[in-house]
């Protein structure tokens, strides 16, 4: 019995050294992917021109531009490296249906453009440690009121809410074939993005619809998802700029901005006023001002605003 002390003391060391093993696995294993959604329609699939094209206003508005321009080169500088050319996010995985990778310009409507994707991607990414996966799913000419139409909405569930759900799970539960370094690190569901109206936007009916069908759509996303709060920005449908006065396009803008008002989304719905990125077609590679006049740093300047707004929700969580 002379021994017990030391025997006791040997225990104590053994299992302390087995505690700090076990946290040293715990601290090399990877940690679960931060993963944002972000969908809607043409405007999330995006339209901004990334290469300089000198017979489209000189190149201006194209991304090219954005980071060669001296008046902009210093703003956009982070988008290339030291040789010009375009920054690949290995921490910020991108998957838009059958394209996946590191973040980089090239995932709007074709490999020439760009949606809010870069920006929202380049302000999470600083912000977390940990791999981000954005996981876009978005379709040209949708409405909330029809092609998305929530479930709780009530009438017949829209076909692109359905495949919008689909996706997402299909992206989810496909990681390891589409990263190769996933190394089944398994996943958090941490925010959602939406960029759409321009449907609902020219329908009056659609129009007087909306914020109610949005707030449906946010808890249907919510309860789909099992996350309750999660936190969900909506960026506004603005393509016309601070000039607008149709009364249509007033009140869906009016509309989006009140689903973020009301009570049960205080804190953890955020709306994100894009009118002052409206650049004029002569500043643009195009004079389509339903898709921002294919204007690269508007659509940067979007899904920036909408990944420092989602910051700010994450924030609030705390």
């Amino acid at each position: 019995m002379r021994n017990r002390p030391l025997l006791c003391l040997l225990a104590a060391l053994s299992a302390i050294a087995q505690t700090q093993a076990q946290d040293k696995n715990s601290e090399s294993a990877p940690k679960p992917l931060k993963v944002f959604v972000l969908a809607g329609q043409s405007n999330m699939v995006g339209a901004g021109i990334v290469g300089w094209n000198e017979e489209r206003n000189g190149g201006q508005g194209s991304l090219e531009y954005l980071v060669k321009n001296e008046d902009t080169a210093s703003r956009f500088a982070h988008l290339v490296d030291d040789e010009g050319e375009w920054v690949t996010r290995e921490d910020v995985w991108i998957s838009y249906f059958d394209r996946s990778g590191g973040l980089q310009p090239g995932y709007g409507g074709n490999r020439n453009q760009i949606g809010p994707e870069l920006g929202f991607g380049h302000v999470v990414g600083e912000h977390f440690d940990d791999q981000v996966l954005l996981v876009k799913v978005a379709w040209g000419g949708k409405s909330l009121a029809v092609d998305f139409r929530p479930p709780s909405a009530g009438g017949e569930v829209g076909p692109f809410y359905s495949q919008l759900i689909e996706q997402v799970h299909t992206v989810l539960d496909s990681l390891d074939d589409r990263f190769a370094d996933y190394e089944d690190r398994g996943h958090e569901f941490v925010g959602f993005g939406w960029h759409q109206g321009w449907n609902d936007r020219i329908n009056q009916g659609f129009n007087d619809a909306y914020e109610e069908n949005m707030a449906h759509f946010i808890r249907d996303i919510r309860a789909e998802f099992e996350v309750p709060e999660l936190p969900f920005v909506i960026a506004e449908t603005g393509m016309t700029g601070p000039d607008e006065k149709h009364p249509r396009a007033l009140s869906l803008m009016n509309a989006q901005a009140a689903v973020a008002e009301r009570e049960e989304f205080r804190g953890n719905v955020a709306f994100v006023g894009t009118r002052n990125f409206w650049r004029p077609k002569e500043e643009s590679p195009s004079s389509q001002g339903y898709h921002w006049n294919s204007n690269a740093e508007t659509y940067y300047r979007i899904g920036d605003g909408m990944g420092q707004a989602m910051l700010g929700l994450l924030r609030e969580r705390r």
